[in-house]
């Protein structure tokens, strides 16, 4: 039962944690007065660690369930 209910709300839990994440930057940008130059360079160079996060677990699910190379 508790693995069951691991599975089911990890990957809810990391969204949530990743959108919030989102906010903060956003949130970051607009107290900072970055403008729209340095807000998209906040989301790009704050975000490539969530990128290389979800593109870690999707490679991982690939190569585990065959689709890799």
């Amino acid at each position: 039962m508790q693995q069951t209910f691991e599975t089911w709300i990890t990957p809810f839990m990391i969204g949530g944690l990743i959108l919030f994440m989102c906010f903060i930057i956003w949130d970051l940008a607009k107290k900072s007065q970055a403008g729209r130059f340095g807000t998209i360079m906040l989301f790009v160079v704050l975000g490539a660690g969530m990128l290389g996060y979800v593109l870690k677990v999707v490679i991982t699910w690939m190569l585990e369930n065959g689709n890799g190379v």
